[in-house]
């Protein structure tokens, strides 16, 4: 059924802008006949179009450059040219690890490079279910110590290399630096959690937001746990539940939380543990945004606000380890 702005109107806890960010990409969805039965490549493809409105326009770039990184893909935007060496964020797309590109989240990556003022590398690492844990988690752990090790070579301070991502790239930004702290490795300067996906116990936000009105439902985020995971005696291991981890020693972190997403209240369970394990930590919360809704910042001045936010919060914290 295809989900109108009248339909949606009940839904008064969803904020306007971001309502009709909703509507849309629902209506695109809608032009794929039995959207959810196609087979996943023609779902990847279809989703490539239904998201491509949305990664238009937003900040131009003084260089973009696409490479290998790891022996993944994966791109460089650099807001301004310098001779010296510039922070760095290492951006996870989210998807439920099944979906989605550093395309389709192109326009995130160049937001948080021109607000910031700082490098975003943005990685495409391998889907499930063709591959399951712990395959894009090694290819991201891979990445961060390639981009490290050879920060000199892209224009980067090794030192302040921030992690993040939205959604499963929240968790997989969260699972590389425990890998990286169990291995003694150096962690990441900080972490960028948008609306992560830490745990796959349902919780009351799960009932409260369940349905496409709010872009992600309870079925849908079974089924992604599901894919990645394989075995389902995986999804207690904290490296896929890192909910569930010892949270002590990583990074400081941010979470961007949307009030209407069934992510919410493990997003905040996220934000206490991490406190209770003595990491900063800040907890912005959007009343009336919705799962993937920094997406919207084309029409949404709440994500555009985010965006600000998080962008403020990251300068500042790679400014310190650049001290």
């Amino acid at each position: 059924m295809t989900l109108t702005t009248e339909a949606l109107a009940a839904h008064d806890d969803v904020d306007p802008e971001i309502r009709r960010f909703v509507v849309a990409l629902n209506h695109g969805y809608g032009q794929f006949s039995d959207f959810a039965a196609l087979p996943l490549p023609e779902r990847r493809a279809a989703a490539e179009i239904v998201r491509a409105p949305w990664r238009a326009g937003g900040p131009v770039m003084a260089k973009t450059v696409t490479a290998e990184l790891a022996g993944c893909r994966a791109r460089f935007h650099y807001p301004q040219r310098s001779d010296t060496p510039q922070p760095a964020l290492l951006y996870i797309h989210g998807g439920g690890w099944t979906m989605f590109s550093i395309d389709t989240h192109d326009r995130l990556m160049r937001e948080y490079a021109a607000r910031a003022g700082m490098v975003v590398v943005g990685i495409d690492y391998s889907l499930s279910p063709e591959v399951r844990y712990p395959v894009a988690l090694d290819e991201i752990v891979a990445a961060y110590r390639a981009l490290r090790d050879d920060a000199g070579d892209f224009g980067i301070a090794p030192a302040a290399i921030a992690i993040g991502g939205d959604s499963a790239g929240g968790n997989l930004a969260v699972a590389t630096s425990l890998r990286l702290r169990d291995a003694g490795d150096s962690p990441p300067a900080a972490m960028l959690l948008n609306y992560g996906a830490f745990d796959p116990a349902p919780t009351a936000s799960y009932a409260r937001y369940d349905g496409p009105a709010y872009m992600l439902t309870v079925a849908e985020m079974d089924g992604f746990w599901r894919d990645y995971a394989g075995d389902p005696a995986t999804l207690v291991d904290p490296l896929v539940a890192p909910l569930r981890a010892d949270l002590t020693g990583l990074p400081p972190s941010f979470l961007a939380v949307p009030e209407c997403d069934i992510l919410a209240d493990a997003n905040r369970a996220m934000a206490a543990r991490l406190g209770s394990a003595g990491v900063p930590v800040e907890l912005r919360l959007y009343a009336g945004a919705t799962h993937s809704f920094l997406e919207a910042v084309s029409v949404s001045s709440l994500a555009s606000a985010a965006f600000d936010e998080a962008a403020r919060w990251l300068a500042a914290t790679l400014r310190r380890a650049l001290a």
